[in-house]
């Protein structure tokens, strides 16, 4: 630390400094103290102007929510009347059909693509459930049928049509239909009630209706299904007979005005039939093209039969229902009817389909060109 005073040390740095020129203001040896900022003050808002903000704001979020009710119930509103004009001209609820729909057809999709004998699972189910609902139906229209026979058909044939031989499978419908005739005849014989014979051969007949109906028909899917990609094939004309069904709705919806058969089933009209064969024209050609790798002029041959056996199938169980004096089979299937009234057009297009395959797949396999 230097001795020197302090004043001393800044005179004798004044006097080593460079003279200022002759008339220049000499400069201050005298720093300038530093003043600090102006202290900002930062004054919160009124109490009273924070509770208006904040009513304001909740004022906003009120009138938007009750904007927001207020459009929701508007459509909603207009969904309620589309829908009730629908099911007054269909018979059918759009949204439970449609969800309905879509969660059947997940499961069989499914079971098709990714493991194919679950599929089996599922028909046995579709045909118990079917079986029952048809002969519940008929025991209120006076016929008497048993429902234990009825289900063993359904385990014979289903089972012979999926793992069996071709000669198996027509024994095990032989004895479906023998087992039928025979329960009947017993169990007729047990009762000694007095029904005439008229009432009795009726019974018989159409127990084996019945059989031929809904088991039979079912496990030829599967027969079919059994076939080297026959999954696919069922998958094909189970997607044929969908898109013909929707597309006589919308046809239907959209410019029906012709009855079909209004003895039968007074919602079919012309102008519908007309969109379900152009629906399954298309359907089936690309199927052919980009499914079942054939050439897509067979795809319409497919498309055109699947929709005539649909068409029938549907129009024959509705008069059935007719003559029973029912409009479904049962309510288990909302906005659907029954679980016979979706198979009505699957049934007699598993037949079909399985003709089919054994007339247009040697087309693909012989390398035709789509």
């Amino acid at each position: 630390m230097s001795d020197v005073p302090e004043a001393e040390g800044a005179a004798a740095d004044a006097s080593r400094r460079p003279a200022a020129p002759h008339g220049a203001e000499q400069p201050s040896l005298v720093t300038p103290p530093v003043s600090a900022p102006p202290e900002v003050k930062h004054e919160s808002l009124p109490a009273a102007s924070r509770v208006d903000h904040t009513a304001e704001l909740q004022a906003r979020i009120r009138a938007a929510r009750s904007e927001f009710e207020m459009h929701a119930a508007h459509a909603r509103d207009q969904f309620d009347e589309a829908n009730e004009r629908i099911k007054a001209r269909t018979g059918r609820d759009l949204l439970v059909a449609i969800a309905i729909g879509l969660a059947i057809g997940v499961i069989t999709v499914s079971s098709l693509v990714f493991v194919k004998w679950t599929f089996t699972i599922f028909a046995a189910a579709a045909a118990v459930l079917s079986v029952f609902e048809l002969s519940r139906a008929l025991q209120a229209g006076g016929r008497r049928i048993d429902l234990v026979p009825q289900l063993a058909a359904v385990a014979l044939l289903l089972v012979s049509g999926y793992a069996g031989d071709l000669w198996l499978h027509w024994s095990m419908l032989f004895a479906s239909i023998a087992l039928v005739i025979v329960w009947r005849l017993m169990a007729q014989m047990a009762a000694q009630d007095g029904r005439v014979y008229a009432d009795v051969l009726a019974d018989v007949v159409v127990g084996a209706f019945v059989t031929l109906y809904v088991p039979f028909l079912a496990s030829l899917a599967l027969v079919l299904l059994r076939e080297p990609g026959g999954e696919w094939w069922v998958l094909a004309f189970i997607a044929v007979v969908v898109v013909a069904d929707t597309g006589a709705y919308a046809a239907g919806l959209a410019f029906g005005r012709t009855p079909m058969a209004p003895r039968i089933s007074p919602n079919k009209t012309w102008e519908g039939f007309a969109g379900a064969v152009l629906a399954s024209l298309v359907a089936g050609a690309l199927l052919a093209h980009f499914m079942l790798a054939l050439p897509w002029w067979s795809g319409l041959i497919f498309g055109a039969v699947v929709m005539g056996t649909a068409t029938a199938g549907d129009l024959s169980e509705s008069m059935v229902k007719r003559d029973l004096g029912i409009k479904d089979m049962s309510s288990w299937l909302p906005g659907h009817g029954g679980v016979l009234d979706r198979l009505d057009s699957i049934l007699p297009s598993a037949t079909a389909a399985l003709i089919l395959h054994h007339l247009l797949a040697p087309l693909g396999a012989s390398g035709v060109t789509p």
